[in-house]
């Protein structure tokens, strides 16, 4: 049992003589959604090896009973990005209906363009016409499962690049590319939005088609309306100031969404906030401060992560529990006075400001929303109290 009361209203009060409307937080809090992916339940690895563990999802419907567990534990993750063919079924509608029976949705769908034979050079740039047209029905295929499972987002990341100068022409392969783009968007319906993520390398190790916001964003631009940009947290150069970017597609209308994770050296799919935890706040930070200016906003915050030494589930669990409190921390920055520090030149207590709520105990905060919503107040305890592991490692053999 978790006594929270007395730290709560300490918490409360403090943040209501701040000016802070601590019950509009909690209502943000309470409304806040994060999508696991299907992927991060499953058997994963390194380039060298795919390690095993006792339990692990062996097939879509095993993803979803896994994600239900932490969406029940922690009520902010209703939905769970499915990839094809990882995740391919006979009978979408049938899926459907389980997914429903255990409290989820399907959510974005993330084609595969980087497995095959055939896209060793390319997918939608390749010089062989075939090839990209595989690559295009593949991703109509996509499409087609979407409008079957009633999801919105096709979250499309290219492999697409070269490893060795004059091994292909850079404007042959943006022109194929864009023509390749345009086909696949037309298919949309329009309510549907494409997700273009970028990455700078690997597994191409010159070029990469699609390897920074900038070249996502021209190719969203020219596309329409429903085309944005997804920014993977791992994805950066090492120092890139990821808020900064952030701050710019959400004033040019264009992030449509994030694939939570963290890294040390490059895309090392680590617990989300495990390295860097001031980063992920940074972000927040720019995110709640385009809301309260006013700013219209449709993200879909999902987390892309492949568990490999830790148990699946429960650094799911934490990977979840990071971004919610980091979320929290970022709705109770004092941006009244933020604000006036900055027109004021003052350094120093600018800063000392976002610290101030960075440094901020929000868990109280936190126990009392999840009380009010009906979820444990400690997932990760209740997890491992719940005999959830011990049961699906007997079934899943």
């Amino acid at each position: 049992m978790i006594n929270y009361e007395k730290r709560y209203e300490i918490l409360r009060n403090m943040l209501e003589d701040e000016g802070i409307d601590v019950e509009g937080v909690e209502r943000k809090l309470k409304n806040f959604r994060v999508e696991t992916p299907s992927w991060g339940y499953a058997d994963s690895g390194t380039r060298f090896a795919v390690f095993k563990q006792k339990g692990s999802a062996r097939n879509v419907k095993e993803k979803l009973q896994d994600a239900a567990m932490v969406h029940k534990l922690t009520g902010i993750c209703p939905t769970v990005a499915l990839h094809i063919p990882w995740d391919m079924y006979d009978d979408w509608d049938e899926l459907l209906k389980y997914a429903e029976s255990l409290g989820v949705k399907p959510g974005a769908i993330n084609p595969n363009l980087f497995q095959d034979d055939e896209y060793k050079l390319g997918s939608l740039t390749h010089v062989d016409k075939k090839v990209r047209e595989k690559a295009i029905n593949h991703i109509k295929e996509c499409i087609e499962i979407a409008k079957r499972l009633g999801s919105k987002d096709i979250s499309l990341w290219l492999a697409d690049g070269t490893n060795h100068p004059g091994q292909d022409d850079f404007r042959k392969r943006k022109h194929r590319l864009e023509e390749s783009l345009r086909e696949v968007y037309s298919y949309l319906d329009s309510d549907m939005r494409l997700l273009i993520e970028y990455k700078f390398f690997e597994p191409a190790f010159y070029h990469t088609d699609i390897p920074d916001w900038g070249t996502a964003m021209i190719l969203s631009r020219k596309l329409g309306d429903r085309a944005y940009v997804l920014v993977d947290l791992g994805h950066h150069p090492l120092g890139t100031n990821i808020e900064q970017i952030v701050a710019i597609l959400v004033d040019e209308g264009k992030l449509g969404g994030f694939h939570f994770n963290n890294k040390k050296y490059a895309d090392d799919d680590l617990t989300t906030g495990s390295i860097n935890p001031y980063e992920l706040f940074l972000i927040f930070n720019e995110l709640v401060s385009a809301e309260e200016d006013g700013l219209k906003m449709n993200i879909a915050y999902m987390i892309d992560e492949s568990h490999n030494l830790k148990n699946k589930i429960e650094e799911m669990i934490q990977s979840v529990e990071n971004i919610f409190k980091t979320y929290a921390k970022a709705l109770i920055v004092n941006r009244k006075l933020l604000r006036k520090y900055q027109e004021e030149c003052d350094i120093v207590m600018a800063e000392n400001t976002l610290v101030k709520a960075f440094d901020t105990d929000v868990m109280p905060l936190i126990y009392k929303v999840r009380e009010e919503m009906g979820v444990p107040l400690d997932p990760l305890k209740t997890f491992r109290e719940s005999g959830y592991m011990e049961k699906v490692v007997k079934e899943r053999v």
